[in-house]
């Protein structure tokens, strides 16, 4: 049975409030870029007088692993003794987790106390600023952004890390000045806004690129390589490219396996040498984030913040980043993971034959409409026995599971289970996966919420 959630007045109104926005996680992104407004951003931010100014920032953005990224790097300064603020979307529970200080969302209080303080500003923006009006009012994302820079302010937090929501450029987090920028890996996602090529993407991406400010690359590939030093050059960027500046190399668990192991990793930067580190998440992939996770955290030493390199072991084996290849239970193991787009359910897949033992295993599958479901599916199909095709509820992008069984048919493999319900897609699951065997529910980080709250009893 689900924990029943106390919602005070003021958190319930100003849930309310959010959720009457214009919200493109919900919606669906926008179809252009044109109707994204930085400019409108740094608007409220200048009205609510810049509380982004004298925070230290760490500015994430890529196709894949940024949250990873942000998440690592966060965990290490909190384990380090900095005050560590962490900026993430989407949410999985709660829209308050995506503004975090020290590993804890804001309390019920703070978190109204946020949006009071933000909402007026906003409601006098739309009714007298020229860039504001009809058709052009303040986005959800854009106030839980303020929201999250206002709480990182007062908190007087000593570093914080910024996810990026999309793209980069013309994001709303894009109105800060960090003091290190940082783009993780560049794939096909989300063409119709950011470009249908790597190199279109890539300039997306290294719109966060500042001035002056340092830069931290882990993009592969020479066509989106070559953007990110082309950009870097023309903005005076010192950059730090992976292969060049910082290396790494992964170890992964001994086979054959009787538990999951996420394998170990060795990182060189151009600065340190962070020697051999128990990896905090799985797959060959997260090694690549760690590395880096810790030349930004160069970075930032360079930048006069110290990190105590002890810290990093700490900070990893503390880290709490749900819905990535996560174990919500065995026998048989039950994994979580929000892959969205084919790169992650590539990375996903490859995680799976190295992380995990043998045995059975069960597809639990939902995706998102404009999502390329059957790339997805390609990358996947082949390590599973069974599948499952479902959907999630609480938003109104999801795949319908007919649509995505058409497809396991149409790619040669066994006709799938279909579903509409996910406890019951999840209960049929359990039903058909011997205890030796494996469960693994993806398509969506929107699916893998539901699932998360599902298994764990929590209230959604």
């Amino acid at each position: 049975m689900a924990a029943v959630f106390f919602m005070s007045e003021d958190y319930r109104e100003s849930l309310a409030y959010l959720y009457a926005r214009l919200d493109y996680e919900r919606l669906g992104m926008p179809r252009t870029s044109a109707d994204l407004r930085i400019g409108r951003m740094r608007r409220i931010l200048r009205a609510l007088d810049d509380p982004q100014d004298g925070l230290a920032i760490v500015h994430i953005a890529g196709t894949k692993g940024k949250g990873s990224t942000a998440a690592m790097i966060a965990s290490v300064a909190r384990a380090a003794g900095l005050r560590t603020g962490l900026f993430t979307s989407p949410h999985l529970h709660r829209v308050e987790e995506r503004f975090r200080v020290d590993g804890r969302d804001p309390s019920q209080a703070e978190f109204a106390a946020l949006v009071a303080a933000v909402r007026p500003v906003v409601a006098r923006l739309d009714r007298d600023d020229p860039h504001f009006g009809e058709g052009d009012e303040a986005t959800f994302f854009e106030i839980t952004t303020a929201m999250g820079l206002i709480h990182f302010a007062r908190a007087r937090a000593e570093l914080v890390v910024l996810e990026v929501g999309v793209g980069g450029r013309l994001d709303s987090t894009n109105a800060v000045r960090p003091i290190v920028t940082v783009v993780t890996t560049i794939s096909l996602d989300h063409t119709s806004l950011l470009g249908s090529t790597l190199a279109a993407i890539a300039a997306e991406k290294a719109g966060i690129l500042k001035h002056g400010v340092p830069t931290v690359s882990g993009v592969r590939g020479a066509e989106a390589a070559s953007v990110i030093a082309r950009v870097a050059t023309q903005r005076r960027s010192r950059l730090h490219a992976l292969d060049i500046d910082f290396r790494y190399q992964y170890e992964p668990p001994t086979q054959p396996l009787a538990r999951p192991a996420a394998g170990r990793v060795e990182v060189e930067t151009w600065r340190s040498d962070w020697g051999l580190i128990d990896l905090p998440l799985f797959g060959e992939h997260q090694a690549l984030n760690a590395a880096v996770a810790l030349a930004t955290l160069d970075v930032v030493e360079e930048q006069g913040i110290a990190i105590d390199h002890a810290a990093v072991a700490r900070g990893f084996a503390t880290l709490d980043w749900p819905a990535r290849a996560e174990i919500i239970g065995e026998r048989p193991w039950f994994v979580i993971d929000g892959a969205h787009n084919p790169a992650s359910a590539t990375a996903l897949g490859e995680t799976i034959r190295a992380c995990f033992p043998p045995g059975p295993r069960t597809l639990v599958f939902g995706s998102t409409r404009e999502k390329d479901f059957r790339s997805q599916l390609e990358a996947l199909l082949p390590l599973f026995d069974t599948v499952i095709c479902t959907q999630y509820a609480n938003n109104p992008r999801a795949l319908g599971p007919v649509e995505a069984s058409t497809v396991v048919s149409e790619l040669g493999f066994d006709p799938p289970r279909v579903e509409h319900d996910l406890g019951q897609a999840l209960a049929l699951a359990r039903t058909l996966t011997p205890a030796d065997g494996l469960i693994c529910v993806t398509g969506s980080l929107f699916l893998a919420a539901e699932a998360r709250a599902i298994l764990l009893g929590l209230d959604a």
